[in-house]
């Protein structure tokens, strides 16, 4: 007998529907082959589903099986084929009606024991079999909540291979799985009222934020540069049901849900900079994300900006233009979302000290050109803020009265951002710091004496083409803040005033 069951598998941040096919025989000498591209997991899967339908009480006599995973020519890997290659064994055996399994999305891993435990990837499964308009989708209890976020799947989770056969010969009702709610709103635990001083930092960050600009902070060791950038998640706007759906998928097909269904926080990744390119960048043999599509809708803040290998700086040219990440290989090529603001902090020399006038600057000026040459003009041109933070005076530190806080920071940044929203409806653009082509000549326009102003700023400063157009993006958002429809001359002052590479000689 031919039992078919369906299931997915994982091709970047979405799925593909697999048909999984058993064709059980007592002719001929007792054998087991799979066959359809399936990687090492999924042929491993014998064991595990043998020894998981043995504790669960089912027996199989011997024969002639052969499994297919269609279609043949697409890798299938992991073992999410466990629950489906389990279940379609006992079909096909007879124990289990055909008719019952046939159009449920199936998804999980057996332990010898019979449980059913999580694999990743379960959203992308979720909304594949949404598409398919599938009955249902079976999965481990451990990844229900994720898979609940789909609406208009009903999602069940049996908690062994016993229950999953009993619930689909039904003699055993599941009640369907439902989304786990938040344990509470969304707390901001990091205040910017907590950082000393620095108004005119905190000020770049807020413009940052409102316009999802990228951001270099430059300054003395002990400045603030890390309690800044650990405070920006907290002024962000939450991220919306969309958005919320890219997030976690990401988070699922790399398994770092950790249960939980759709993510309400938007991400913040800092990783160290002795990360490898294909970790920071996404890859690998067979591709997956990396930290910067992990902070996609987020921050992907960057400590000690100049340590990071030369290699890793210069592939994150493709996902600060674009926002996305295009890996290839010989077998395929995939593109992982990669939209995010990325925050980093550099000293302004290799002693950290020479903008501090309390500490000596011991660095020559070829040790300083060498390692300002460590980032490229290209990479410099794609963060919009360069800014200046300079180490707190005593006074500040001892000052008593707190400084601009988050709550307020956020107030302005929705306000800003909502003005976005509206202006950008069904274009495609999200901020302003998505501003390109036609759209940017519409919602940039300058006056004489606005254009005056920017023309001897780039001429006197040499600034290139996109600094100019980084300029504009930086002056919209100024604007926004202010409630202002029309970019004014003190706009883009401040937007000119908040790019110090483009005015510092070394």
């Amino acid at each position: 007998m031919i039992a078919r069951l369906i299931c997915g598998a994982l091709e970047g941040v979405d799925a593909f529907r697999v048909d999984l096919e058993v064709d059980y025989t007592r002719q001929g000498m007792p054998s087991f082959v799979m066959v359809g591209l399936a990687e090492g997991a999924v042929r491993e899967a014998k064991e595990r589903v043998f020894a998981a339908l043995r504790a669960s009480g089912f027996r199989l006599p011997p024969a002639r099986i052969t499994v297919n995973l269609a279609p043949a020519d697409r890798r299938k890997a992991g073992s999410a084929y466990d629950l489906p290659l389990a279940l379609g064994l006992l079909a096909a055996a007879g124990q289990l009606d055909p008719e019952r399994v046939t159009g449920w999305m199936l998804a999980g891993e057996l332990s010898l024991s019979g449980d059913i435990k999580p694999v990743p990837g379960i959203l992308p499964l979720a909304l594949l079999a949404r598409s398919l308009g599938s009955r249902g989708m079976l999965t481990a209890p451990a990844a229900a909540s994720e898979a609940a976020v789909v609406e208009g799947l009903a999602v069940y989770a049996p908690r062994t291979l016993g229950e999953a056969a009993a619930f689909l010969n039904g003699s055993l009702s599941l009640p369907a799985a439902r989304v786990t709610p938040p344990d509470a709103p969304p707390s901001f635990p990091l205040d910017f009222a907590e950082v000393k001083g620095q108004e005119h930092a905190k000020r770049a960050m807020e413009i940052a934020a409102a316009g999802g600009h990228n951001l270099l902070l430059i300054g003395p060791p002990g400045s603030g540069k890390t309690m800044l950038a650990q405070r920006l998640p907290g002024i962000l706007p939450p991220l919306d049901f969309e958005e919320a759906l890219e997030v976690t998928k990401i988070y699922s097909v790399t398994g770092l849900l950790n249960g939980r269904g759709l993510l309400d926080e938007r991400p913040f990744r800092a990783p160290h900079h002795t990360i490898s390119d294909i970790s920071l960048i996404g890859g690998g043999s067979w591709p997956r994300p990396g930290e910067v599509s992990l902070a996609h809708r987020g921050v992907l803040f960057l400590d000690e900006l100049p340590e990071f290998r030369r290699s890793a700086l210069e592939v994150l040219r493709q996902p600060l233009e674009n926002g996305v990440v295009t890996i290839s290989r010989v077998a395929r090529s995939l593109t992982y979302p990669a939209d995010c603001m990325l925050v980093a902090a550099m000293n302004p020399c290799p002693c950290g000290y020479r903008s501090d006038p309390s500490h000596a600057c011991v660095c020559t000026q070829a040790a300083l050109e060498r390692y300002r040459a460590r980032l490229s003009g290209p990479l410099l041109d794609r963060i919009d803020l360069h800014v200046e933070v300079p180490a707190v005076p005593y006074d500040d530190l001892r000052a008593s009265t707190p400084g601009t806080d988050s709550a307020s920071m956020r107030e302005r940044v929705a306000r800003a951002r909502a003005v976005q929203r509206e202006r950008y409806q069904g274009t495609g653009c999200r901020t302003n710091a998505d501003l390109n082509g036609a759209l940017l000549e519409r919602h940039c326009v300058l006056g004489r004496e606005e254009h005056t102003f920017l023309g001897a700023a780039m001429r006197s400063l040499a600034l290139s083409a996109r600094a100019y157009t980084r300029i504009l993006r930086i002056a919209r958002t100024i604007a926004d803040l202010a409630g202002s429809s029309a970019i004014a001359l003190p706009h883009l002052a401040e937007a000119v005033n908040c790019r110090v590479l483009d005015r510092e000689q070394p």
